[in-house]
């Protein structure tokens, strides 16, 4: 069966984003993302592509873009609508939905999990992660990471499948 996930990290306020870049430094989340994403395709917006210096090692990027004529910065595939992205995951793959705030409103229909790590705070913004609606959805694994010498904030892995 064919997995869409969507994977965030978001803020109490559900902010993702300011100025094409986190508000927030977790390296464990950073770790966790690489973990679930590594050997599978990752389906983003290009301001999402834009925010990386070079592609994710392991991973098959997918950029949805309205621009006909877009050229990434480095290979990857570029269709013009989710749908187009989803229709390059088959059927028994798993495809990570990373971002962003647009991407993750459109994908919130057709995802089969969430994947969200909620950071306890809130943060000034610029894009924001879609409320997650409880007769949808059905959180399954809680596990909290509390704040440490390397971690400036508390956070919470959040599972959710859809019901």
């Amino acid at each position: 069966m064919k997995r869409l996930v969507i994977i965030a990290a978001a803020g109490e306020n559900n902010a993702l984003g300011k100025d094409n870049d986190l508000p927030w430094h977790l390296p464990d989340d950073f770790k966790r993302f690489k973990a679930l994403t590594s050997g599978h395709k990752i389906i983003m917006g290009r301001k999402t592509l834009e925010s990386f210096p070079k592609p994710l090692p392991n991973r098959e990027h997918i950029a949805i873009t309205r621009e006909r004529d877009y050229a990434p910065k480095f290979p990857c595939k570029v269709v013009n609508s989710l749908e187009e992205a989803l229709a390059l995951v088959g059927e028994t793959e798993t495809a990570y939905i990373i971002g962003g705030g647009e991407i993750y409103h459109q994908a919130m229909d057709v995802a089969t999990d969430i994947e969200l790590t909620r950071i306890h705070a809130s943060f000034e913004a610029d894009t924001f992660f879609p409320e997650i609606d409880g007769n949808q959805w059905t959180l399954v694994k809680e596990e909290h990471h509390p704040k440490d010498d390397r971690h400036a904030h508390s956070f919470t892995y959040l599972t959710y499948v859809r019901k």
